[in-house]
């Protein structure tokens, strides 16, 4: 999936009216960039206030036009995150929008396929499941049995249940535009 910078632009733009009209209904809606852009896929908007989390909402994959998604997902990752409170009105300044497109899943059967960075990971076990998107990886400096740990604990898992035959690990990439 390739975007143009406009493009990018317009989706980060996008993602900060859904927030910043949920404060100010008069807000107007961004006009659409000159090219459309028809991807649907998958898509995860993250929130930092001052360089830490604030909020992170997405879905693996979607059919939905793309800048709809973001616009759901922007909405909910200020306000209905169960790890933050609501994104109040003076924190608006402050925050930094962050956009992961996400590539279709692949399954994979050997863990050397990982590559930290460039992968994302989706652990499933019965009903659980986990996702880390691909830089988090870089950001915290992890290696591929770390990002693993840290998938299944992000799962409710033991650390170590990436190990176990029941467990199906998928790779993806990301196409990442940040304010």
């Amino acid at each position: 999936m390739k975007l143009s910078t406009e493009q990018q632009a317009y989706l980060l733009r996008t993602a900060r009216y859904a927030i910043e009209s949920e404060f100010d209904a008069s807000r107007q809606e961004p006009p659409p960039p000159a090219e459309p852009i028809d991807f649907r896929c998958g898509a995860f908007v993250t929130l930092r206030s001052r360089g830490d989390l604030r909020g992170c909402i997405g879905t693996m994959s979607s059919d939905r036009p793309l800048p709809d998604l973001i616009r759901d997902m922007a909405r909910s990752s200020a306000f209905r995150d169960p790890r933050f409170p609501p994104l109040r009105r003076d924190e608006l300044s402050s925050v930094k929008i962050e956009l992961s497109l996400l590539s279709p899943l692949v399954r994979i059967n050997d863990l050397s396929e990982i590559v930290p960075g460039e992968h994302g990971i989706y652990l499933v076990c019965g009903p659980r499941s986990g996702v880390l998107l691909p830089q988090v990886a870089v950001e915290h400096g992890w290696d591929r049995t770390t990002f693993l740990e840290q998938t299944c604990l992000k799962a409710g898992l033991p650390r170590d249940a990436y190990r176990d035959a029941d467990v199906a690990i998928h790779v993806f990439s990301a196409v990442v535009c940040s304010e």
